[in-house]
């Protein structure tokens, strides 16, 4: 991949910029905890990889959990929302390498499993909302990460072609799908992230420990 030739970045949020994975890995057993239910050990490993909405879909069928879909999602914000609000950090480096893509030209969205208003009020309080052109969320795009639709429509917002495109990942499973549809992909490390970081660093084109490592390759 030659830097020069990319012209738009999409940045996913939870364990690239935001240092959020934390309460990803707690959610799930914790809601149901709260509600007197046992969660099976390997829960998180099951949601993963799927949006908040079917993350919801798959408790509420596999516990027989009596609210709602939209009662539960409402919950599940209800508990994420302070966490995201007044809590997260953003990783070291991630506002020096957006102001750095800027000065490069280099456009910047974002694509992310998380609710916009999450993520919109972390990137405020930290000072990084102004450098994302625009958020595309998997909730309101109808798919998650296994369909590229969500990179689709960041790139087409952009103007860019998937070549003139670099996608920043700390998942395995979407980082593949980035580089399936032709878009350049950095794997990105974080301690409660992917667990197959072997995978992820030889299915990467760049492999980066933090946001401030990419740095480097635009000196």
């Amino acid at each position: 991949m030659d830097i020069k030739n990319i012209k738009g970045v999409i940045f996913d949020m939870d364990g690239v910029i935001l240092d959020s994975m934390v309460i990803w890995n707690e959610l799930a057993p914790r809601f149901l905890e709260s509600k007197g239910v046992d969660p099976e050990a390997d829960l998180m490993e099951v949601v993963f990889s799927m949006s908040m909405e079917q993350g919801v879909e798959y408790m509420k069928k596999r516990y027989g959990l009596k609210e709602s879909t939209d009662e539960l999602m409402q919950a599940l914000q209800d508990f994420m929302r302070d966490f995201y609000y007044y809590e997260v950090e953003v990783k070291p480096g991630s506002k020096e390498l957006m102001e750095a893509l800027r000065n490069e030209g280099i456009r910047i969205t974002a694509a992310t499993s998380s609710p916009r208003n999450h993520v919109e009020h972390a990137l405020e309080r930290n000072g990084l909302l102004g450098y994302v052109e625009k958020l595309y969320t998997s909730g309101e795009v109808g798919s998650s990460k296994h369909s590229p639709e969500i990179y689709d429509l960041a790139a087409a917002y952009m103007g860019t072609r998937p070549e003139e495109t670099l996608v920043f990942e700390d998942s395995l499973y979407a980082l593949v799908t980035a580089s399936t549809a032709g878009y350049h992909t950095a794997g990105v490390y974080d301690r409660l992230g992917e667990p197959d970081q072997e995978g992820l660093k030889a299915e990467a084109e760049v492999y980066i420990t933090s946001p401030a490592d990419f740095l480097r390759y635009l000196q």
